[in-house]
């Protein structure tokens, strides 16, 4: 399997229609994988991003290339997000840095939300989304 085409094995009906495509379900749970970020923004303030798409990794990532592929790199884009949010901070706390830590803010969340709504649409066509930088941690 190549990373450049994430179908070139697929299993029965339930993971793929049997020429390559994503199933349903495995389409529905790389949604998951992108939207998780999201909720987590909700859930807790920002800080714990890479939570939601490392779960769906750990506990979904034998359904297909597709939920694979979506939720390493989600997790992965979380995890440079998060070291985003850690330089803004460390801004803020110098004090004369508070205009820089407040746009490092603002891009981190547009950034997320962005590429998250985008990873999450192309996951219901049954494509793969790269996000623009990654932490490459997960593969």
């Amino acid at each position: 399997m190549s990373y450049d085409n994430p179908y070139a094995t697929s299993g029965g009906p339930e993971h793929g229609r049997g020429d390559g495509a994503p199933g349903s379900d495995e389409r529905t749970f790389a949604v998951i994988a992108h939207l998780s970020a999201l909720a987590a923004i909700l859930l807790s303030a920002g800080w714990l991003t890479f939570l939601g798409p490392l779960i769906v990794w750990l506990v979904l990532r034998e359904r297909g290339p597709l939920v694979r592929a979506a939720s390493a790199g989600a997790f992965n884009f979380a995890i440079g997000i998060t070291i985003l949010g850690i330089v803004a901070w460390i801004c803020f706390f110098t004090l004369i840095l508070i205009p820089v830590a407040i746009i490092l803010w603002i891009v981190a969340f547009v950034a997320q939300v962005w590429c998250s709504i985008r990873g999450a649409m192309a996951a219901s066509r049954g494509e793969l989304y790269r996000y623009p930088f990654q932490v490459r941690i997960l593969g």
